[in-house]
């Protein structure tokens, strides 16, 4: 294996502020990038959801701001501009923002020109972004250049939308083109698979509250193997020097959402079909694009390309310490990006999202990559020098579970038990339907 190359040194004077607009506590990718930067030596602020958030109680947080009531685009750029001028000397101090979910993505390339000269962001522009970030966008951005897809179909009516469904084949995976826009509190998932006719027209029919079209896919199988990612950076120079290709070992639903366990492996063609689409599109910046196998062609498809980080990034830190988000304040601040060095068979684990996989499927196993022995691992949570995020996130997941089973418990009593338990629905009743957690 090759050495890696040393890292340069960080312009420790440049602070990062960690932008999170989504109200997910469980988001480990903000923790990441706080260890990240924090051992480098760089000061790292936080606007997230809460003061409390888990991610917040690092050691290498300096400060927490509660994220804008509102996720309007000139709000964050106030706040952020508010903030760097109480963390930095003087006004000409520049401060790299970090955005770690689409909507501060697309509100900071929105206000890019507002915080030029003070706040550090990649040459990327809100109609850029969206080519890739609305889902619908990205299809036709794949059509256009020849990238494999799954079939998708947009409908402009609930009874359109079922006879789409049926030509694609159910079950069929459902997702809003826009799902930063779904509301707090509706229910809806940016992702959902639906089993039937009905559950088709009914999730139409809540397009109004959803904020964003609704388009139908091609269900592609799932299994072991199957499922693949890439995370890269792209420099000021359209040089992706930080790059890497993974496959998800587990993932929480299991099969279909977020990883859980991944491990860095070499996928050629993975890494190349990222490469390309990223030269094709002129990108600049973080990246994280989620690929399956289709096994009947033989094809990976785009399923996801998310302009930020991904939050299982950690994993492709190499020997040296180099990751995408150390990528990003090298570049932004005139330092060299070094080459990757890669590691293949190191692990990354999300513990609370892990236990639910296997729970769910224990039995299921992989075989490990042959040739060196593996690379230790990380947890997305644990970190023998910054134990208290997970601690704090362990008692805030315990407090989440028990809100869930208590609220199922109510659902089930206030619908009364059926008089024959034979005629209770299975598992694998058709008119069921399964939810997919964001990425």
């Amino acid at each position: 294996m090759k050495r890696p190359l040393p890292v340069p040194p960080f312009d420790t004077r440049v602070p990062a502020v960690l932008v999170r607009l989504d109200r997910n506590p469980f988001h480990h990718g903000t923790l990441g990038a706080a260890r990240s930067l924090g051992r480098a030596g760089v000061p790292v602020h936080a606007v997230v959801e809460a003061v409390g958030s888990p991610a917040a109680r690092s050691r290498y947080v300096r400060s927490v701001r509660p994220r804008p009531a509102s996720a309007a685009p000139t709000e964050l750029a106030a706040l952020l501009l508010r903030i760097a001028g109480e963390i930095t000397d003087t006004p000409s101090d520049p401060v790299l923002a970090v955005p770690l979910d689409d909507i501060s993505a697309l509100a900071l390339a929105r206000r890019r020109a507002d915080l030029a000269g003070r706040i550090l962001l990649p040459e990327q522009s809100e109609e850029q972004l969206l080519k890739v970030a609305d889902k619908a966008s990205l299809a036709a951005t794949c059509a256009a250049l020849g990238l494999p897809h799954p079939r998708t179909e947009l409908p402009t009516g609930a009874d359109e939308a079922a006879a789409m469904a049926w030509a694609l084949g159910l079950p069929v995976v459902a997702k809003w083109s826009r799902p930063w826009l779904l509301p707090a509190g509706s229910g809806l998932r940016s992702t959902t698979i639906l089993r039937s006719l009905a559950e088709v027209r009914e999730l139409y029919g809540r397009t109004p509250q959803a904020g964003s079209r609704l388009l139908l896919q091609e269900l592609l199988p799932a299994g072991p193997g199957l499922d693949w990612f890439f995370h890269g950076y792209a420099d000021s120079a359209g040089r992706c020097a930080a790059g890497a290709t993974g496959r998800k070992e587990r993932s929480w639903p299991d099969g279909a959402g977020l990883t859980a366990v991944g491990r860095w492996a070499p996928n050629p063609e993975v890494d190349g079909l990222a490469r390309a689409l990223l030269d094709a599109l002129g990108y600049r910046g973080v990246c994280d694009l989620d690929f399956r196998l289709d096994r009947a062609t033989g094809a990976y498809h785009l399923l996801d390309f998310n302009p930020r980080p991904g939050a299982q990034f950690r994993l492709f830190a190499d020997a040296a310490g180099l990751d995408v988000v150390r990528a990003l304040h090298l570049d932004l601040t005139g330092r060299p990006v070094p080459a990757h060095s890669p590691a293949y068979g190191r692990r990354f684990v999300v513990e609370n999202y892990a236990a639910l996989s296997l729970l769910t499927s224990p039995r299921r196993r992989y075989a490990p990559e042959p040739g060196a022995a593996r690379p230790p691992g990380e947890r997305a949570w644990f970190a023998a020098d910054d134990p208290a995020p997970a601690l704090a996130m362990g008692r805030a997941w315990l407090a989440h579970l028990l809100r869930r089973v208590l609220a199922a418990a109510r659902r089930r009593f206030a619908a009364g038990r059926p008089r024959h338990p034979a005629t209770l629905p299975g598992p694998a009743t058709r008119g069921s339907s399964t939810q997919l957690t964001q990425r």
